[in-house]
């Protein structure tokens, strides 16, 4: 089976093209040390619940968008080992104080799937 690294982070809306920029570069960065699938989905129909939701999670401010991505693994061991490549790789530095979103709002863990169809 596959392993999947999820995260869920707030980007500001007029920011998100240089969010995207950040991402397409980062999801070739990726792909290229072996991961089997990068996705970045921006929310599109997802509201504030009356308990919890993503808005919530990432306490959305208002100019703000969820975002939802996740990365696919051949299995944990790749993930791994491919993580550790991607942090290591200079072309990945980043200044986190210039960043296109706040990663003190990010949320993120690893995934074991229990169905693939």
């Amino acid at each position: 089976m596959s392993y999947v690294d999820g995260f869920v982070l707030p980007v500001p809306r007029d920011k998100l093209a240089e969010y995207r920029r950040m991402a397409r570069k980062a999801g070739r960065i990726w792909r290229e040390h072996g991961a089997l699938e990068f996705r970045e989905c921006v929310a599109d129909d997802v509201k504030p619940g009356k308990w919890t939701s993503f808005p919530q999670a990432v306490k959305l401010k208002p100019g703000e968008v969820v975002m939802f991505s996740w990365i696919v693994y051949k299995s944990r061991r790749d993930r791994d080992r491919i993580n550790a490549k991607v942090m290591a790789d200079p072309r990945l530095k980043m200044d986190p104080a210039t960043m296109p979103f706040d990663g003190k709002r990010m949320f993120w863990g690893g995934f074991k799937p229990i169905v693939e169809l």
